[in-house]
């Protein structure tokens, strides 16, 4: 888990995205780069073996075992390896840097320069606003573009004669304004007349389209700058900032560019000489051009194609810290491409820089799983980066629109939230900053799940609408009809079979939704399985959205709900985070329901993701809605932000939404904790779980779910702690544990185990515990690209989904995997990027939603500063029927556990549903 992260957040595990590094993987190691330089050698032999593990000492943990920090050493982090290149590590998300920014010079506009007489040697410039997407080194920073005269008397952006000039001036010189030119006499109009025109005709054939202001500078030699004073760093701010922890190298510090003399240390510095700029070419290849010039890996050139469109080249050399918008690049790598290609006009006052840097840690922000930050932690962040005027830049990115602002009420204890027709009241409020897309996707699941409560209706009050309907009541009968979930024609042209006495609504494509009467639902809660389950049943019967919570054994509760929908003729469905969690829900299903005429109960089990794309389910209307009448979705925490927008958006007026969870487990990879906090803000019926999970393992995972780390009576070694002194011996005896000790002792065989470990970095992460595992496991040369038939693999097509398999073969279309009985082909340049990872052992957050007969949890003691007990609970949870703990964290676990419950994230859900809710209360009481 990540420490030094916004607001003293510690990031959330998360898969890498193919072609990145490991900075941002599940596994909480989206911390710091090159974490591994410091670590151990995880793959040397431990001290000599003095016996079984397994047949040792069982019970329940007695000393504590920690998740690594993700900025620590050991196995605490992998960011990478340390090079410093660009896009050598880490998986930020592309800022927004497109948006015009105002021209800075040290927080001082430069001063224009004057017309010089005829004769000046001085050089005559002059600037002009233009979109600073088309802005090039050597133009002023931000909106301002100017146009550049040459030596030989011929403007550069069109080659007509230009008179008594000399090579271009930039705008901006690191800071420091430009010395204006020797005034003009009085009535010269000669050459400064000419410049001007020239001028604005390319001003104007930049506004037109005609031209980008990138093309006035492309065959343009650029002059150095004169040098600006050493701008003076600021004091970290204290507190933490919302980024991954500062990992600075030594040629890619971030830092003012210095004069000749660097003032304080005696060590004559000389400035870097600005690069001539380059004339790119289209496409990708112009891409490469503009990245070998500012020495940056030329790997890169397609990822950054990606991120910043098809004009890439020239937006780089208008603006090099673009660069940041690329995956895996950091500040300091951005500005080191920045000074390559400006030279010493490259500065951190330069407010291309600020803005860059704005989106950028906001994107880390998101990375650790934040939708919003608060403007004092954003400030601090940009200080600690060295932008002079931190104010500023976030009053430029607001401006700009490419932060947006918001009002947070701060909730004080015991103090009751004003109504909303309370003008007199006052709130505390806090000021968060955030991107559009989270915001936009936060307000579009609170505005999906405020419109599927409102425009449900309860059995009984439909009854009550279709009686009106057939007793002639023309007035009532065209209310019901223009309302939703009103009731239609009597004849049922669904495929599902109808309930008895059910009533029909068209959903105006065909299909007549069944409308099962309240006396049905009350029949299938009293046949239901379990007292919870009658419970759900009936709180969907009544209502459109619905939360439940529990445990494994829980999960057989929305089976029951989904098996007694479908008997009453309604198309549901249940959703899982992982095809792990499918498999699992459709033994469930076909459990609840032995009975059903359907072929295959369990066809009704989907994952998300395959319900989305249409390779699961029952696919989607012709509206484009999906094409179901109740959705239950289980592993709810895990659903981010932007994919539960997608799913809600996908769901018609008057559908059944169940989102079931277990809430002490982690959250969601992305952004956004969805499911705490509809939970928090009470805002639909809740129906918590009384259905216990059962064994030794359950009972140790229900006392950490509620603090409690407690010693546990386990006569089949269920549980078992192994004792380690450091990270080698960890790797010693987790291999020893998975290849020999658990397949004899317990009969479970080791493809049937799964390792549980920190980070995929250090000397105990998931590297080198899957490099130590395969030399015993599955040894073999790794002939398709790096692996080999039968190796267990982990392949994440996207970032925060992780896809366990194994490899079976590879050919011209790239490697082939088994994937829990589905074949899936990985391109070869996936593979290559990183997309595809050994997978014996996994990162907590990869597997949370699966479970394994055998799990192994590996806590090196570098690890403890990470813990925490959702962390904790996530790991221990996942095995079946035994579970072995590699422990070296000491007494670390028992504090995590007690009073460290979760790593807090900033989001804006909960006010929002609270929101909705008092503005719903308030429309209540105006109408009735």
């Amino acid at each position: 888990m990540s420490t030094d992260r916004p607001a003293g957040e510690t990031a959330p595990e998360q898969e890498a995205a193919p072609g990145t590094t490991d900075a941002r993987s599940p596994g909480e190691d989206a911390g710091a780069q090159g974490a591994d330089v410091v670590a151990p050698d995880a793959d040397a032999a431990a001290g000599a073996d003095s016996g079984d593990p397994v047949a040792g000492a069982a019970g329940a943990p007695t000393a504590e075992q920690g998740a690594g920090p993700e900025t620590g050493t050991g196995t605490a982090a992998d960011g990478g390896d340390g090079d410093g290149a660009p896009g050598a590590d880490g998986d930020e998300p592309a800022p927004d840097s497109s948006a015009p920014h105002p021209a800075e010079t040290s927080g001082t506009p430069p001063k224009p320069a004057t017309p010089a007489p005829s004769g000046n040697s001085g050089p005559a410039t002059a600037t002009a606003t233009a979109p600073a997407a088309d802005q090039t080194p050597g133009s002023a920073a931000g909106t301002g573009t100017t146009a550049c005269v040459s030596d030989d008397g011929t403007r550069a952006d069109s080659g007509e004669p230009a008179p008594d000039t000399s090579a271009p001036h930039p705008a901006k010189t690191n800071g420091t304004p430009p010395k204006p030119a020797t005034p003009a006499p009085s009535g010269n109009s000669g050459p400064a007349a000419a410049t001007a025109a020239a001028l604005a005709a390319a001003v104007r054939a930049v506004e037109s389209g005609e031209r980008s202001a990138a093309s006035f500078f492309a065959e343009a030699p650029r002059r150095t700058a004169p040098a600006a004073p050493v701008a003076k760093q600021p004091a970290p701010v204290g507190g933490p900032a919302p980024e991954v922890a500062r990992q600075r190298t030594t040629n890619g510090a971030v830092g003012p560019s210095r004069p000749a003399a660097a003032p304080g240390d005696g060590t004559p510095i000389t400035p870097a000489a600005p690069r001539p700029v380059v004339a790119t070419v289209p496409g990708v290849d112009g891409v490469r051009q503009i990245l070998a010039a500012g020495g940056a890996p030329e790997a890169l050139a397609e990822k950054a194609a990606e991120a910043l469109g098809e004009r890439a080249a020239e937006a780089l050399a208008a603006d090099p810290w673009q660069l940041l918008g690329v995956p895996g690049v950091r500040p300091e790598q951005a500005d080191g491409f920045a000074r390559a290609l400006l030279g010493a006009a490259c500065g951190p006052a330069d407010e291309r820089r600020a803005q860059a840097l704005v989106g950028w840690l906001l994107e880390q922000a998101a990375v650790a799983g934040h939708s919003a930050l608060e403007a004092s932690a954003l400030r601090a962040a940009l200080a600690q980066r060295a932008v002079p005027d931190p104010d500023d830049a976030l009053q430029t990115a607001i401006a700009d629109g490419a932060v947006l602002v918001f009002q947070d009420a701060i909730d004080t204890p015991g103090r009751a939230r004003p109504a909303a027709d309370d003008e007199e009241a006052e709130q505390p409020v806090r000021i968060l900053l955030g991107l559009d897309r989270f915001a936009m996707a936060e307000e579009s699941v609170a505005d999906g799940l405020a419109r599927l409560l409102n425009t449900f209706e309860a059995a009984g009050a439909e009854r009550d609408t279709a009686d009106a309907a057939e007793a002639g009541d023309d007035g009532a009968a065209d209310e019901a009809a223009a309302a939703p979930g009103a009731t239609a024609g009597a004849d049922d042209v669904s495929d599902a079979p109808a309930a008895p006495d059910a009533r029909q609504e068209d959903d105006g494509a065909g299909y007549r939704r069944p409308r099962p009467s309240a006396a049905d639902w009350a029949a299938a809660a009293a046949a239901a399985p379990s007292p919870s389950a009658a419970e759900l049943i009936r709180a969907a019967a009544g209502s459109g959205l619905v939360a439940h919570t529990g445990a494994e054994a829980a999960r057989a509760e929305p089976a029951a709900l989904i098996a007694a929908a479908r008997a009453l003729g309604l198309r549901a469905f249940g959703a899982t985070h992982s095809e792990n969690g499918r498999r699992r829900l459709a033994a469930h299903l076909t459990e609840a329901a032995p009975d059903a005429d359907a072929a295959d109960p369990g066809a009704a089990a989907v994952t998300v993701a395959d319900l989305l794309s249409g390779q699961q389910g029952p696919g989607r209307d012709t509206d484009g809605a999906l094409a179901l009448d109740l959705l239950v979705v289980l592993d709810a925490p895990q659903l981010d932000l932007e994919t539960a927008a997608l799913l809600i958006e996908s769901l018609t007026d008057g559908t059944r939404l169940v989102l079931s969870g277990d809430p002490g487990v982690l959250w969601s990879a992305g952004p956004g904790r969805l499911f705490a906090d509809l939970l928090a803000a009470r805002f639909c019926p809740q129906v918590a779980s009384r259905t216990p999970d059962s064994g030794p393992i359950g009972e140790l995972v229900s006392g950490i779910g509620i603090g409690e780390l407690n010693q546990v009576e386990a006569p089949g070694r269920e549980v078992v702690i192994v004792p380690v002194r450091d990270a080698r011996e960890a790797v010693h005896r987790t291999v020893q544990l998975v290849a020999d000790s658990v397949p004899r002792a317990l009969g479970v065989p080791a493809e049937q185990t799964r390792v549980i470990t920190v980070g995929h970095g250090g000397a105990a992460g998931t590297r080198a515990l899957n490099a130590a595992l395969k030399e015993r496991l599955n040894p073999g040369p790794g002939r398709f690209g790096g692996f080999d038939p039968d190796d267990h693999v982990a392949y994440t097509p996207a970032p925060g989904r992780t896809l366990p398999g194994k490899v079976t073969g590879a050919d011209a279309a790239g490697l082939r995997l088994d994937c829990d009985g589905g074949t899936v082909v990985v391109p070869r340049e996936q593979v290559g990027a990183g997309a595809v990872r050994h997978g014996w052992a996994l990162t907590a957050h990869q597997a949370a939603g699966m479970r394994w007969p055998a799990a192994v949890v590996v806590l090196p003691g570098d690890a403890a500063g990470g813990l925490t007990r959702a962390w904790v609970y996530t790991a221990f949870s996942r095995g079946e029927r035994h579970l072995s703990v590699v422990q070296g964290v000491d007494q670390a676990l028992p504090r995590a556990v007690a009073e460290v419950p979760v790593k807090e994230r900033t989001t804006r859900l909960r006010t929002l549903l609270q929101t909705q809710s008092v503005q719903a209360a308030a429309d209540a009481a105006a109408a009735g």
